[in-house]
């Protein structure tokens, strides 16, 4: 190929074919290169049919246009704009810096592309097949754009740097011999990443991926049965929302908007484990109408992820895991049809500040909620429930959550105290139902008063009986263990009577025991 002056001055190369010498001149035109047929069939780039020479380039020619161009036309910006064209061999521009405009429409590659630490102003591939793209290091000053692309063998974005928009929507990816679909560790976007209706068949690998603006995986289809991450984006940190959520078919979905009727909806699924741990984001998590389906290995991991909202509106996984153990949350918005059960849930360290049910979610499926999170007694989150109740005005609700912790604990203790217990449960409720010391101690002095009615005058006490023989005063005197009325040390009672006395006695302290338990804890807001 020849290289010399006549090039720098814009002439054709001698050996270029009749389609490189259109690409070139188009060039340094600025204009659009288009050899599709006009048949979809055939001008489908992953389809069947053969692309000859009548639409072929090398790929060697596309990179010295693309790093050593001729100059443009007078008054064109020259840029490499490519419409159903095949590229043949390698496309190489690994550390090379690239200053013209890329896009490529429609395009078949014959080899895998390799961007790793090369430079470019802005590069557009719409609807490619691509074998690989290595673009490890990669930097652009503007977008990265790779939608409706097919990579049969993945892609590599680690430690890449996208200026503005990264888009894979509708993208399909596969994945390489790791198991990996898309790598993008280290990955740094400066606005948004937009992955809307993306098919991965195989891990996407974020971690440490850093976005300024929202990561949008609306209707994404993640499936990875070689890995243990579907999705695996520990230290994640987006400056606003992770949308995890549905997407309309031919039509764009607004978030908060019923779709139209007869709308075709598709819910990000994810087939496989996804973990975000240890991740920031700027105003929410957002997993409306989810689906995961996991193996019983597998989890939901959100450990000591921070953000000011958390949507857990998914649906239910049928097994695996959620955990959300230190995950620190300012608003969480759930249903009760999206939480899994028993052993499947982890929240030790879980800090939320405000409730906001989706649908009904009553006081017992809450309790049932956090019931499932503590395999084994742990107080933590039935006081964190009962103070996010408390601070929302529902004292009531509040009282019966830790009402609740104290009967769990109860199951934990030996048989003694287990039998205290119930003691103070029935007669208190633990102190947080206090009017029934008052019903308890009612019935026990209309109790009392009837039996001493029937038992008649006694014989006076050791210093003989200066009032009237008063059953109903003499029975509260028994039960009230810190008030002297003067009359259960006036009255001598015998027999069954005086066993009768003595049980109010040890009722009246059992009570009054409990009761002050009670106010103890409530004084302490326990």
């Amino acid at each position: 190929m020849t290289e010399g002056t006549g090039r720098r001055a814009g002439d054709l190369p001698d050996d270029l074919t009749d389609v490189e010498a259109g690409m070139w001149q188009a060039f340094r035109n600025g204009s659009v290169y288009d050899l599709r047929s006009g048949d979809a069939a055939v001008d489908d780039p992953h389809g069947p049919h053969p692309w000859g020479p009548e639409r072929s380039v090398r790929a060697r020619v596309v990179c010295w246009l693309l790093l050593d161009g001729p100059p443009a036309l007078a008054g064109r910006v020259s840029s490499l704009k490519l419409t159903g064209l095949r590229i043949t061999g390698t496309l190489d521009l690994a550390g090379g810096t690239v200053v013209p405009y890329v896009e490529l429409m429609g395009c078949r590659f014959e080899n895998e592309v390799l961007l790793p630490e090369a430079r470019f102003t802005t590069v557009r591939m719409v609807d490619c097949a691509v074998p690989r793209l290595e673009a490890a290091r990669v930097h652009t000053e503007g977008d990265l754009h790779l939608p409706h692309c097919r990579f049969p063998a993945g892609i590599r974005l680690t430690d890449a740097r996208i200026g503005t928009d990264l888009l894979l929507n509708q993208a399909s990816v596969h994945h390489d011999r790791a198991g990996r679909s898309i790598a993008a560790d280290g990955l740094i976007v400066g606005q948004d990443l937009q992955a809307e209706l993306l098919r991965a068949h195989g891990e996407v690998s974020m971690r440490g991926a850093k976005v300024g603006a929202s990561v949008s995986l609306r209707g994404a289809q993640v499936t990875s049965p070689y890995t243990r991450f579907a999705l695996n984006a520990p230290q994640l940190t987006v400056g606003r929302t992770l949308y995890l959520t549905p997407a309309a078919l031919g039509a764009p979905l607004l978030s908060g908007v019923t779709p139209a009727r007869g709308t075709r909806i598709q819910p990000f699924a994810c087939q496989g484990g996804l973990r975000l741990d240890d991740g920031r984001f700027g105003e929410a998590v957002d997993l409306e109408g989810a689906r995961f389906s996991f193996t019983d290995e597998q989890a939901l991991s959100l450990r000591r992820v921070q953000a000011p909202e958390l949507r857990f509106l998914g649906e239910r996984p049928p097994r695996g895991q959620v955990v959300l153990s230190g995950a620190r949350i300012a608003t969480l918005v759930d249903r009760a049809a999206g939480w899994p059960g028993p052993g499947n849930l982890h929240m030790g360290g879980f800090v939320y500040e405000n409730l906001v049910p989706r649908g009904p979610f009553p006081l017992t499926e809450r309790l049932d909620w956090v019931a499932a999170a503590t395999a084994e007694y742990n107080p933590e989150p039935y006081e964190r429930l009962a103070a996010v109740l408390r601070e929302a005005g529902e004292d009531e609700d509040a009282r019966e959550v830790l009402l609740a912790k104290h009967r769990r604990r109860r199951e934990t203790l030996p048989p003694a105290a287990r039998l205290w217990g119930y003691v103070q449960d029935g007669a208190v409720a633990y102190g947080y139902r206090p009017g029934r010391a008052a019903l308890w101690m009612a019935v026990l002095w209309a109790a009392g008063s009837l039996a001493f009615a029937h038992a008649g005058r006694p014989a006076p006490g050791p210093g003989g009986a200066q009032q009237q023989w008063n059953p109903a005063l003499y029975a509260l005197d028994l039960l009230l263990p810190v008030v002297d009325f003067g009359q259960a040390s006036q009255w001598q009672l015998d027999g069954l009577w005086q066993w009768l006395a003595a049980a109010m006695v040890l009722l009246g302290w059992t009570l009054a025991t409990t009761v002050a338990a009670g106010a103890t804890r409530l004084l302490r807001r326990r």
